[in-house]
């Protein structure tokens, strides 16, 4: 199928990278479906509306730069996308990227990740309900201070 991108332009995308958010994203409830893709720097994808092209976000999976991340959602918000847990092998893990005008300050949200069936490809943004995870952390930085704990 061709979707119009906001960063790329017409693309033709496989109808498996198409994502449905039955409650939407934070912010913008009317926009249900989107595409992931692969954004042209790794690690970061690009979750594109398909409703709206002027919509879309950068995510990258916490992981990359918290090893220790975990979600911590509730049981309900699972449910609303069919996973029994987010180590579900059909469990994607996102965070949403804020990218200013000075690069090395982005951050991710992890306070409010984006968690995805992959099987069944429908997805929900959910809220943590670990204190630790704020809605900005700082991705460089946080990289940073990982790899010196490792040393």
């Amino acid at each position: 199928m061709e979707v119009q991108t906001k960063a790329y332009g017409l693309l033709n995308v496989d109808e498996r990278q198409k994502i449905h958010f039955p409650s939407g994203i934070l912010g913008f409830e009317n926009l249900k479906d989107y595409v992931l893709l692969d954004a042209s720097q790794q690690p970061f994808y690009w979750l594109q509306s398909m409703d709206l092209v002027e919509i879309a976000f950068v995510l990258i999976n916490p992981a990359v730069f918290r090893a220790d991340y975990t979600p911590d959602v509730s049981a309900a918000e699972l449910q609303e996308i069919d996973l029994e847990s987010t180590e579900s092998e059909n469990a994607l893990i996102f965070a949403i990227v804020t990218i200013p005008e000075n690069q090395s300050r982005m951050t991710a949200n992890l306070q409010g990740p984006i968690l995805v069936n992959r099987k069944k490809r429908i997805a929900r943004q959910c809220i943590s309900t670990n204190s630790k995870w704020k809605t900005q952390h700082y991705i460089l930085e946080e990289l940073a201070a990982g790899k010196e704990s490792v040393c």
